[in-house]
């Protein structure tokens, strides 16, 4: 594991770490390893894609997601339930991470912003999404896991018609 240098400074090592996990969740995602992508989560994370550009919380204006890990978990099983027609066929998705840098640390979390741009492929159409992401990541036994994750999607305040994938 990746040490954090007692100037709060992310060290080189952290840094690799983080894009990692980044990469990896982002790999999961495209092969459809939601329950693999679901235990990257601490138990008590939020999933966060505001609505509006700039928004500061998720309780004083809508978001378009705003889950826990209850209700992550509840996402997941309605993507991958046979009769979830609304998302048949499933998305094709490629979701490429990067920019990452560390933006803080305090010594059991990171704050790492990345940039996403993210291919979608589902019913003879292609779309692309651009993101800026904000995660929060603890440091657990198991290694770095998201206690947070924030999307800040290029269009958010556009219509969006209709999301069958996970950021």
């Amino acid at each position: 594991m990746g040490a954090i240098e007692s100037t709060g400074v992310a060290s080189d090592a952290a840094l690799r770490e983080a894009e990692q996990l980044l990469f990896r969740e982002a790999w999961l995602l495209d092969q459809h390893r939601l329950d693999e992508w679901l235990d990257l989560f601490t138990e008590d994370a939020t999933y966060w894609v505001p609505l509006e550009r700039g928004q500061l919380d998720p309780w004083n204006t809508s978001s378009i997601i705003f889950d826990d890990r209850t209700l992550l978990q509840i996402r997941v099983r309605q993507y991958t339930h046979p009769r979830a027609h609304a998302r048949l066929p499933a998305a094709r998705t490629c979701h490429q991470v990067g920019n990452v840098m560390i933006l803080g640390s305090d010594g059991s979390e990171l704050r790492v912003g990345s940039s996403l741009v993210l291919v979608e492929y589902r019913k003879e159409r292609q779309r692309v999404f651009g993101a800026s992401v904000e995660h929060r990541l603890r440091r657990t036994p198991a290694g770095l896991r998201v206690a947070a994750k924030r999307v800040d999607l290029v269009n958010s305040e556009a219509e969006l018609d209709g999301i069958a994938f996970l950021f």
